[in-house]
C-alpha cells in the first residue's frame, strides 16, 4: 500500500524555504523534510495540505502552485508525494508539535539531511530558484 503525501514548500518574502524535522521515532526519523502529512481517506490533496500546514504549524495556505509528483519506495514503505509550493500564507510558521525549524537559503538545502524521496524536491528548487 502506497502512502499517498501532501506536502508544502513554504517560501518566505525572503525567498527561503522552511524546513522541519521528523522525530526520532517515526520512519526516516530525525532527517529533515518539507511540511505535510498523509492525505486521508476522502479528502482532496488541497484540504489535506490546509489541515496538515495549521496542524504542524499554524499557518494557512493562499496561494499555493504543484511543483511535482515523487513516488518512492522504501523497502518498508511506498510513497507518493504531492509537493506544492507555498507562495502566500496566513499565519506565523511555529512548531506546534515541538519539532525542530528552520528557514533556509535555497543554496544550502544540500547541507541538510532528507529522506532519499524528498531529493528530487531539492533538485527542483535549486533549479526554480537559481
Amino acid at each position: 500500500m502506497t502512502v499517498h503525501v501532501a506536502v508544502g514548500v513554504i517560501v518566505d518574502a525572503r525567498r527561503q524555504i522552511l524546513l522541519t524535522r521528523r522525530p526520532d521515532h517515526v520512519h526516516q526519523g530525525g532527517l529533515w523534510e518539507f511540511p505535510g502529512g498523509k492525505v486521508e481517506a476522502g479528502e482532496t490533496l488541497s484540504k489535506a495540505l490546509k489541515r496538515e500546514l495549521l496542524e504542524e504549524l499554524a499557518i494557512a495556505p493562499l496561494r499555493t502552485t504543484p511543483l511535482l509528483e515523487i513516488h518512492h519506495d522504501y523497502g518498508d514503505k511506498a510513497v507518493t508525494l504531492d509537493v506544492h509550493v507555498v507562495w502566500e500564507y496566513s499565519g506565523e510558521p511555529e512548531a506546534r508539535e515541538g519539532q525542530p525549524m528552520a528557514w533556509v537559503d535555497v543554496s544550502a538545502l544540500t547541507d541538510y539531511d532528507f529522506p532519499a524521496a524528498n531529493e528530487p524536491i531539492v533538485a527542483a528548487l535549486v533549479e526554480l530558484f537559481a
